[in-house]
């Protein structure tokens, strides 16, 4: 029986709602399936490392009693001995070990989904679930998204970026601000270019609240991304999984309005507003509720934002799964790439499930595609002997 370590938590802005992805969306469905022996390991908000089956709670968590629990508790570590092995005191002195065969990651956002974990696996070699280290590096950084998609032709909205040096340096924000305006028109976006769940996002209708929005933005990151507003705005994001042949799931219509966008309110608190939104116009329940599944679009403009979908996920070099979410003038008939998410929130089981693929199915294919992943990484060739050395 396979040995799966499903790593969450981290010192991470989504620690929370890490929490909750790795408990309900992997942890579970991996056990109902019998096949793996699945160890929860939880970083906690400081850094520490911990590993015991109490974290497979949700209650410890939503209780707030995780807190007291990590100050009685003794942190674990990692042996790496040519693999991956979990280590953690035990009794009377002894230590309690584990052999890990492959990582389900489940750490949203920085430390984990931005590529530090899958980088720390590599060197450890250890087979994990998910997009690799560039790949997630480069969708975790909406900057080098918007620049790696126009280098292959894909439309993003137009946008301006700054970092949390040149911000600092420019007091009041008036030379950013002016030289925003001189590219961009309102309304505009204002986003820490490494957040996620869409943290410390702004949109500004005027001057002042761009401003405003700089500023919040740069308190999350070391470079903030401006962004362009779409008219005749239509929102869709699309799950897909994969390593050369792609599954895409439905596109996903979040239900908001022209006024509203999408925030993390909207997403995990407010259950699609409070309004009922799924009842809305014959809407099928989301992901908390709020959105339309598949997306209510025409046929031709619904085939081009999955296409498109798909070219971005080839674009960045996605592996394993991922959501690209787009943005769609309905009137132009335009999709462009927002942004992409190399790990999205409860893996959008919801969506799959739509689809047809169960929670336990839909992790036990990733699964699946890690290990194939992992397998032809190791045909290539990383060393190769030299008589270098022999010279000193």
């Amino acid at each position: 029986m396979q040995t799966i370590a499903v790593i969450f938590g981290g010192r991470s802005a989504e620690h929370d709602v890490s929490v909750v992805t790795a408990i309900a969306s992997i942890i579970r469905p991996l056990e109902l399936t019998r096949q793996y022996r699945v160890e929860a390991v939880y970083i906690d908000k400081t850094g520490k490392w911990f590993w015991d089956d109490r974290l497979k709670d949700i209650k410890l968590f939503s209780s707030g009693e995780i807190a007291q629990w990590t100050k009685r508790a003794r942190p674990a570590s990692i042996q790496f001995d040519g693999g991956m092995t979990l280590v953690k005191p035990g009794v009377a002195g002894r230590q309690k070990q584990q052999r890990i065969d492959l990582v389900f990651p489940a750490m949203h956002g920085t430390y984990g989904e931005d590529g530090s974990l899958m980088g720390f696996l590599e060197m450890a070699g250890v087979p994990y679930v998910g997009c690799g280290v560039e790949a997630s590096a480069i969708a975790m950084n909406k900057v080098l998204t918007k620049l790696i998609v126009e280098a292959h032709h894909i439309p993003t909205p137009k946008f301006q970026y700054f970092t949390r040096a040149t911000l600092e340096h420019d007091t009041g924000l008036s030379k950013s601000v002016k030289e925003t305006l001189v590219t961009l028109q309102f309304p505009l976006f204002v986003k820490p270019a490494h957040g996620g769940s869409s943290i410390g996002i702004t949109k500004a209708q005027n001057e002042t609240e761009l401003r405003n929005g700089l500023e919040v933005a740069v308190r999350f990151d070391e470079l903030v991304l401006v962004e362009e507003g779409v008219s005749n705005l239509i929102e869709v994001t699309l799950p897909i999984i994969g390593n050369d042949d792609l599954t895409p799931a439905y596109l996903e219509q979040p239900l908001t309005t022209s006024e509203d966008f999408f925030d993390f309110d909207t997403k995990y608190i407010r259950e699609g507003g409070g309004k009922k939104m799924a009842g809305v116009g014959g809407a099928k329940q989301g992901a908390q509720g709020y959105s339309t599944i598949p997306a209510d679009l025409p046929k031709k403009l619904y085939d081009e934002a999955e296409k498109t979908g798909l070219a971005v996920y080839r674009a960045l070099g996605c592996s394993g799964l991922a959501r690209v979410d787009m943005l769609i003038d309905s009137k132009a008939g335009t999709v462009y790439c927002n942004e992409v998410n190399p790990l999205p929130g409860s893996l959008y089981a919801h969506n799959w499930q739509r689809r047809g693929i169960s929670n336990v199915e839909l992790v036990t294919r990733l699964i699946e595609l890690a290990e194939a992943r992992f397998a032809a990484r190791q045909t290539l060739t990383t060393t190769f002997s030299t008589n270098f050395l022999k010279q000193f």
